[in-house]
């Protein structure tokens, strides 16, 4: 199975909507909840930073009988240090992000955290792809 959603850049009370939507497709196929919360959390990261970051992306998730596989794509600013933006707290997000209780450096450490492993890609000027995935075995 695959979903596909468009990940809207300006609005932030919309962002978390892909991620819901995924938690709520692996409960009806009977995933379990620790499963369904790690891919949840890494899930959610990825869209707000594409809403910090890249004025928004697209989210692609394959769920397999073995694992769940999730696609972050965009084509915002791009990432000039990833090992940098890997260390938790280090953070870019305007003040503006940081008012709205966002921006605390925890977004792709958490990503990471969760899954069970995650390839980033990142151009800067061109726009960045996260690839993660969940073990369901």
């Amino acid at each position: 199975m695959t979903l596909h959603y468009d990940i809207d850049g300006e609005n932030f009370q919309t962002a978390g909507e892909a991620s819901a939507n995924v938690k709520k497709v692996l409960r009806q196929l009977g995933i379990s909840t620790d499963i369904i919360r790690r891919v949840a959390i890494a899930m959610y990261e990825g869209e707000i930073n594409m809403v910090i970051h890249a004025n928004g992306g697209v989210a692609d998730v394959a769920i397999t009988p073995d694992r769940i596989e999730m696609t972050l794509e965009d084509s915002g600013n791009g990432i000039p240090d990833i090992a940098l933006a890997m260390q938790e707290g280090y953070s870019t997000a305007p003040e503006n992000v940081h008012e709205l209780g966002f921006g605390a450096g925890m977004g792709l450490p958490n990503m990471k955290k969760y899954t069970d492993e995650m390839k980033i890609e990142s151009t800067v000027g061109v726009g960045t792809k996260v690839f993660m995935a969940v073990n369901l075995k």
